[in-house]
């Protein structure tokens, strides 16, 4: 069994997030081959996307939410992602254990206690039924149906244990720092289309495909899922095996390239917050090292944007006024600096800024 470094997993990773060479694809392909792009605040995938597409432009996603063809909603691990219609519509049943276990939380325990959960969600499902409402109406409306419980936090529930979707304005590119009023319909309404059960060998398979080689762990850190050995058991004829630099066993597609050279030369690139490339393993040793991943993710949910150099995290950046500011979390060297700025500078007209500044290294 071969054993790969932290370098060649590093490589392969990149070249399957199109972050070696900017892909000639489509944002629906590689939005599909993603499977899935984190997407709490509305702008930050068609960052990703914008690093990882050659020309892309806003309008590429835009009008992808409008023709209903990509959609918005809770999916893998139960915080808010963009995929393809149809791979939500096969992917999301996968995935309902994760969203009702965090259904199942002290949070949403507190407020919904003694309701019966099939009666709440078919209430969500009555109320929705071919319409779309604000997030406060639908909460409103169960309050109405619940006398003193606290209708957010039932909505909330709601929209955890059913395939709701958000309308395109809430991933539709816009300012910094605002959000849309999130409204939600049901998906199978949304889309015309009933849920179609894709299954978990399903589910790992496009995991792999992108983010391979991959432990048991890595694949249950992306998705929220456990007990996926018994998943890899099942396949497991189909899959190539490696190990780690400390031993652990990963798994492969049989169709998968072999792992680049770990010398491979790679560009500088910038990441959004939240992206899944820092968040898609449980050892995330292969992109940033455990002392930057405590900077990038400093705790209550955040996960910075961040500039790779190497292949691996160097520093984070931010928007101010009309700023692209940029810290590096070691000093960088002039050829470096050079390749991070012109980078950066690529950038400024698609964030609609116009100046880069250099905070102090840490």
């Amino acid at each position: 069994m071969s054993r790969l470094s932290r370098r060649a997993l590093n490589r392969a990773l990149l070249h399957r997030q199109f972050l070696v060479r900017r892909t000639g694809r489509t944002a629906l392909e590689v939005i599909g081959h993603l499977v899935a792009m984190q997407a709490q605040e509305p702008n930050w995938p068609y960052v990703g996307l914008w690093s990882r597409i050659d020309g892309f432009t806003q309008t590429r996603l835009s009008d992808l939410l409008e023709e209903r063809t990509v959609v918005r909603s809770a999916l893998l691990r139960s915080t808010q992602h963009l995929a393809v219609a149809d791979d939500f519509r096969r992917l999301r049943p996968v995935l309902q254990p994760v969203l009702d276990r965090t259904a199942s939380t002290p949070y949403f325990r507190r407020v919904s206690e003694g309701l019966d959960t099939d009666g709440l969600t078919a209430d969500g499902a009555r109320i929705l039924a071919g319409r779309t409402l604000p997030r406060r109406e639908l909460a409103r409306l169960l309050a109405l149906r619940h006398p003193g419980r606290e209708g957010k936090v039932l909505a909330g529930e709601v929209e955890l244990r059913t395939p709701l979707v958000h309308t395109p304005e809430t991933g539709t590119w816009g300012r910094w720092g605002t959000r849309a009023a999130i409204s939600v319909t049901r998906a199978e309404d949304w889309l015309a289309a009933p849920m179609e059960p894709a299954t978990a060998q399903d589910l790992v398979r496009r995991y792999l495909a992108a983010y391979g080689p991959a432990s048991v762990m890595d694949m249950q850190a992306w998705s929220g899922l456990t007990r996926l050995r018994e998943v890899i058991h099942a396949i497991r004829g189909e899959l190539h095996r490696y190990r780690d630099a400390e031993g652990r066993e990963l798994f492969d597609l049989e169709t998968a390239p072999e792992p680049p050279d770990p010398d491979t030369a790679v560009p500088v690139r910038f990441l959004p917050a939240f992206d899944n490339l820092l968040l898609g393993h449980a050892d995330r040793t292969r992109v940033i090292s455990d002392a930057d991943r405590k900077r990038v993710m400093p705790g209550a949910a955040m996960v910075l944007p961040t500039f790779l150099v190497d292949g691996f995290v160097h520093g984070s950046w931010s928007l101010k006024d009309d700023t692209l500011r940029l810290v590096p979390f070691r000093p960088l060297r002039p050829a470096e600096m050079s390749a991070v700025t012109e980078e950066a500078e690529r950038m400024l007209p698609f964030l609609g800024v116009r100046n880069v500044a250099f905070g102090q290294a840490a």
